[in-house]
């Protein structure tokens, strides 16, 4: 297999610029939280793909599932000749997404697509054209789901006219300054000023917020909002791509609120590496739109649809929400502990639920540390460890390993991050030297 630098080379003369890399690093193979790379070293995984491997890369059980459904038929567009897998995942996902009534399912292959769905059916079924989304948040990169991402750069610039009516409220996140109070203020502002109620079809939120910054969307926040959409007849839809599927120690992350919902988007760790989403919601919603209005020629494929069935059971048999749960306090405490032992590493505001963590790189005044952060990356790229930042300003590393992830492997990760935070803690203060 050609080097790493060598597929650099070709990646940059054949790729458009515009398709971000976070690492220069090509991937020769993986298993369950490692990587092989070109040139054969083994990186630790606390990426997971953007969230998508819960399960671990090629779980066994997600490998023969996938393995036996190729040897049956790959594709005849579920809308041209159906086929059961598509059913049974259907069957599945309605009887875990929390509306409190009957529910239905659309199988799509991207959480992009899920999102346009799922704006599709709410217009449709209250007839209305409106939607509201919070700032910070991250629901895409299709039309709507730029339209309803609550941050400019670099997801918006120069791609408009984006879709009309769109509307964005701050999301109630007091670590950059929003109490629950001043977000349900901007929410009755909006409806006095911009939209009225009766307008409006949907609200979206993610319950823990992903690009974001991981900003957890607080339980009473969530029943008040419940109530506002009642009283105005507007359709709650939860975006649970990135903290569906165990990442919070719960199936979905709304759960810890006990707040139903109307909608779901559903995508990344559903199909364990396979590309698949859903819209889920309550059976008379989803019905709303008639025969031919929703579909796509590839949606969910049969081949996605074994991988999440395989994931579904992965994670009632390894009981992964219990899992996730063990490895958040794990996390937790291994950041506090890094900190504690040398509080010049200028970790900030550790949170998150159950196995969806971060933590803010910090200036010593408290500023966010955007420069931090990314050094962090590269030292611990050195390191074989693969890391994401997230949040407005970048500074926020985030854990998204997958859930399987041995006890070793995960304190050796641990070690690793705390050692790349030392190594760039220690250039910048050598160059803060030789600049002065």
């Amino acid at each position: 297999m050609p080097s790493n630098a060598e597929l650099q080379m070709r990646r940059i003369a054949a790729v458009p610029r515009g398709v971000s890399t976070m690492l220069p690093v090509f991937v020769e193979h993986a298993d369950n939280a490692t990587i092989r790379d070109a040139d054969g070293n083994e990186l630790i995984d606390f990426a997971g793909g953007i969230g998508v491997l819960n399960v671990g890369h090629r779980h066994p059980k997600v490998m023969a599932a996938v393995r036996d459904q190729l040897d049956r038929y790959t594709h005849t567009s579920f809308q041209v000749l159906p086929y059961e897998p598509y059913i049974a995942l259907a069957e599945k996902l309605n009887a875990i997404v929390p509306t409190g009534r009957p529910n239905k399912t659309i199988l799509m292959s991207t959480g992009a697509e899920a999102v346009e769905n799922a704006v599709k059916i709410a217009r449709v079924a209250t007839g209305r054209p409106a939607i509201i989304a919070f700032a910070g948040a991250f629901h895409g990169r299709t039309a709507i789901g730029m339209a309803l991402t609550g941050k400019y750069a670099p997801y918006k610039i120069g791609f408009g006219p984006l879709p009309a009516e769109v509307y964005h409220i701050p999301f109630p996140d007091p670590l950059h300054g929003t109490s629950e109070e001043e977000s349900l203020t901007a929410l009755r502002s909006l409806f006095k000023v911009t939209v009225e109620p009766g307008r409006v079809a949907a609200i979206i939120l993610e319950p823990v917020q992903g690009e974001g910054g991981f900003n957890v969307a607080p339980a009473g926040f969530l029943r008040t909002l419940r109530g506002i959409c009642d009283e105005h007849g507007i359709l709650l839809i939860a975006d649970e791509i990135q903290s569906g599927f165990g990442r919070t120690g719960r199936m979905f992350a709304i759960e810890h609120s006990g707040v139903p919902i109307d909608l779901m988007t559903i995508a990344k760790s559903l199909g364990g590496g396979f590309p698949i989403s859903a819209v889920s919601g309550a059976a008379e919603i989803m019905d709303a739109v008639p025969p031919g209005g929703l579909g796509s020629t590839y949606a969910g494929s049969p081949l996605a649809c074994a991988a999440a069935l395989a994931v579904l059971e992965v994670m009632e048999e390894q009981d992964l929400l219990s899992a996730s749960e063990r490895l958040g306090d794990a996390m937790k405490r291994r950041l506090k502990d890094i900190h504690q032992a040398d509080n010049s590493a200028c970790l900030a505001n550790i949170r998150g639920l159950g196995g969806m963590v971060a933590v803010d790189l910090v200036t010593e005044s408290g500023a966010p540390d955007t420069a931090a952060a990314r050094a962090t990356i590269e030292a611990a790229a050195r390191r074989h460890l693969v890391l994401l930042t997230c949040g407005p300003y970048a500074n926020a590393i985030r854990f998204l390993m997958p859930l399987t992830i041995p006890d070793e492997l995960f304190e050796e990760g641990m070690t690793r991050f705390a050692d790349a935070l030392r190594e760039a803690r220690l250039s910048a203060a050598t160059a803060a030297v030789a600049g002065s």
